[in-house]
């Protein structure tokens, strides 16, 4: 994700082509370059070059869409466009994808991030959703994705919701992007789980499995200072884990981090605004009456952190047996696992 201070609506894109594969190894196999969530490594490239350039010059001489239409996520209007080309799924199976990560990120949220956002979709060949892009002023965001898609896999998709949660922080400095990046992976399937469209044991069978990835390496100098994939996708996961845990045992499970992002976000802090990170942390803090989030970012920026993860699940009461994730519920910390991920009526 890049995003830049907008002028506008925000553009949210996804191009259907088969540039890559990128989507989450578990569901699909692929070769270990393209490992769970890295999404935007060569997508990046891509959409810097081709898809600002080109949604712009759509835009300009009038290109018909093939199908377009409009949606409303608690005040906020969604604006879609298909552009021409063959599609394996229908309008009403995108119009539901699009509803779903708009659920979800409202339930996370509270509201959904921006007033109106504009959102392209161009087909090509190729089958599987494998990576997007946001951008916050004239871009949008690009989702690759085959043409030949079903319509179960948009039904289980979590990469439009990762980046729209994107919609809802505000634009880092590129040190800063393992925060912008970690809080889309993390926050993404506890809105999925709130919206009552992801069971809890599947986000917690997935965080064993998956942060791993984001403890430091040989080598590491910290999060500001270590952009390798693992570390800005995993270890800033790393970062909300720890930071949501923190805020609930200080403040006897009465707020966590979903309260200070939605605290950062009232205060104006959506994609559309370029923040520093100390502000908004501090902001952050504020919504939750802790220090939690600058003290871990003080302690993490520049060293390598790990995070004993055993003793964390142990508390937390993730155990896994054969394969499959079984939630104890007189854990000492079961009660923290069960508010972080909460299937909620509404937001």
């Amino acid at each position: 994700m890049i995003a830049a201070k907008n002028c506008g609506a925000v553009w949210f894109t996804l191009r259907i082509s088969t540039l890559v594969w990128l989507t989450r190894p578990t569901k699909t196999v692929m070769p270990p370059i393209f490992h769970e969530r890295t999404i935007l490594l060569l997508v990046a490239v891509a959409s810097i070059a081709l898809g600002l350039p080109a949604l712009r010059r759509a835009e300009q001489e009038g290109d018909t869409p093939q199908m377009q239409f409009q949606l409303s996520a608690k005040g906020s209007l969604i604006d879609a466009r298909v552009g021409q080309g063959e599609l394996a799924v229908s309008q009403d199976e995108l119009k539901r994808w699009v509803e779903n990560a708009a659920d979800a990120v409202v339930a996370y949220y509270g509201r959904f991030p921006v007033p109106h956002l504009r959102l392209e979709i161009e087909p090509s060949s190729g089958n599987g959703i494998r990576g997007g892009k946001t951008f916050g002023r004239g871009g949008g965001l690009i989702i690759i994705v085959g043409s030949q898609t079903p319509g179960s896999e948009l039904a289980s998709d979590w990469m439009m919701t990762h980046e729209m949660v994107h919609l809802a922080f505000p634009s880092m400095a590129d040190e800063h992007h393992w925060i912008e990046e970690g809080i889309a992976t993390y926050a993404e399937p506890i809105g999925r789980i709130e919206a009552g469209q992801m069971d809890a044991a599947e986000m917690w069978r997935d965080l064993v499995r998956d942060m791993p990835k984001g403890q430091p390496r040989a080598g590491d100098k910290g999060l500001d200072h270590t952009h390798t994939w693992g570390r800005t996708y995993w270890g800033g996961a790393l970062y909300c884990l720890q930071a949501d845990v923190e805020i609930r045992r200080e403040t006897q499970n009465a707020k966590g981090l979903q309260d200070a992002l939605r605290g950062i976000l009232e205060a104006g802090g959506d994609i559309r605004e370029d923040w520093e990170l100390r502000k908004t942390l501090e902001i952050g803090d504020r919504a939750t009456a802790t220090h939690v989030l600058m003290n871990l970012y003080e302690s993490m920026k520049d060293k390598p952190v790990g995070v004993d993860l055993d003793t964390l699940w142990k508390q937390l009461g993730v155990k896994v047996e054969d394969g499959e994730v079984v939630l104890v519920d007189g854990a000492p910390l079961a009660g923290v696992r069960r508010a972080i991920t909460p299937r909620r009526a509404g937001p």
